[in-house]
C-alpha cells in the first residue's frame, strides 16, 4: 500500500496503534503532534497539510473521557470535536484529498436502541444525555461528509467504534473510561487493603468493547476497502454488564472482597452492543481479540507502567 496519510491524534491512545499499522504495511505518515498544531485554529490546519501534503487522512484526534468528564466538560466536548472536525474536512477538500476517514463514536446512537445497534437506526432519537454533546458533535461529522461527497466528490468514510481498552490507555480516574477507570480503582483497594470497591450505579448497564489493535486493524482496511456514504459499526458484537465486568477484573488482578454497586451514579446508556455484519462484509472485519486476553494484556501493562 502506498501514499502519504496524514493522522490526526497519532500520539493518542489508538493514534499511536494505528500509525504502527500503516507504516507496517507501507504507508508514509504524518502524525503531528497537538503541541505544534492546534486543530481549533484554521491557520495550523492548513499548515499541516501544506506540510504533510497527504493523498488519506485519518481524523482519529478527539476530545474523550468517561460519564464524570462528560458531566463536567459537555461544552469543551462539543466545540472542541465538531470544531476540528469541520476544520479538518474542509482543509482535505480543499487540498484535494482522495480520502477522508472520520473516526466517530457509538455515542452518536439514540439512547434507546434496539439491540443489537443497525447502522439505519442512528437517526432513531436523541443520544444518552451525558454523551449528547460529545455523540451530536460527532453525527454532525456525518452529515458534512455525506454532504462533501455529494456536491465535491469528496470521498469520505465515517466508521462508529465502541468503546476502545488496552495498554496504552488513559488510566486517570477523573477522565477514564471503565474499564481502565475499575483496573485503577480495584488496584488501589488492593495496595489500601479495602474489604470493598464500590462501582457506583446498578452494575446492571451493559457495554461492548473492542481491542484497540483490532479498532486499528479494522480502520486500515476500511482505508483500503471501503468508500461508501452510509456510516459503518466497528466492534466485537459482545456486550457485557459493568458488574460482571467488574468481578471479572477483581478475579484477574487476584482481589479477594467485596464488589458492591448500588450508589446513585449515572451509568449512561443501558445497554451497547453492535451490529457487526456490515464490516465483515465490507472489508472482512472480525475482532480477533476476546475481551479476557485482552484484559490481561492491559492489566500487565498498566502492572509495568504505572
Amino acid at each position: 500500500m502506498k501514499g502519504n496519510v496524514l493522522v490526526t491524534g497519532g500520539s493518542g491512545f489508538l493514534g499511536k496503534v494505528l500509525v504502527e499499522r500503516l507504516r507496517a504495511v507501507g504507508y508514509q505518515v504524518t502524525a503531528p503532534s497537538s503541541r505544534d498544531f492546534n486543530l481549533l485554529y484554521p491557520g495550523h490546519i492548513d499548515e499541516m497539510f501544506e506540510i504533510s501534503q497527504p493523498d488519506i487522512v485519518i481524523h482519529a484526534a478527539a476530545k474523550v473521557g468517561g460519564i464524570l468528564f462528560n458531566q463536567q466538560k459537555p461544552a469543551e466536548l462539543f466545540y472542541h470535536n465538531i470544531m476540528m472536525g469541520v476544520q479538518m474536512m474542509e482543509a482535505a477538500r480543499f487540498y484535494n484529498v482522495s480520502k477522508y476517514v472520520q473516526i466517530g463514536t457509538v455515542c452518536e446512537y439514540p439512547k434507546f436502541t434496539d439491540v443489537p445497534f443497525l447502522e439505519e437506526d442512528l437517526w432513531n432519537g436523541y443520544p444518552e444525555e451525558t454523551n449528547a454533546p460529545y455523540g451530536i458533535a460527532k453525527k454532525a461529522l456525518l452529515v458534512q461528509g455525506q454532504a462533501y461527497r455529494q456536491q465535491y466528490g469528496l470521498n469520505v468514510i465515517h466508521l462508529l467504534p465502541v468503546n476502545l481498552y488496552g495498554p496504552g490507555d488513559n488510566f486517570h480516574l477523573k477522565s477514564s473510561h471503565v474499564i481502565p477507570g475499575l483496573i485503577v480503582r480495584i488496584s488501589e483497594a488492593i495496595m489500601a487493603g479495602l474489604p470493598s470497591v464500590s462501582i457506583g450505579g446498578s452494575g446492571m448497564a451493559s457495554r461492548e468493547f473492542l481491542y484497540v489493535d483490532d479498532a486499528a486493524d479494522a480502520i486500515l482496511k476500511a482505508v483500503a476497502m471501503y468508500d461508501k456514504p452510509e456510516p459503518i459499526n466497528i466492534g466485537s458484537g459482545v456486550e457485557i454488564s459493568i458488574e460482571s465486568l467488574a468481578r471479572l477484573i477483581a478475579v484477574k488482578l487476584g482481589y479477594e472482597g467485596q464488589i458492591v454497586c448500588g450508589a446513585n451514579i449515572p451509568e449512561g446508556q443501558p445497554r451497547r452492543r453492535l451490529d457487526v455484519q456490515k464490516a465483515k462484509k465490507e472489508f472482512d472485519f472480525t475482532a480477533s481479540t476476546n475481551l479476557s486476553d485482552g484484559l490481561d494484556k492491559t492489566i500487565k501493562w498498566y502492572q509495568e507502567n504505572k
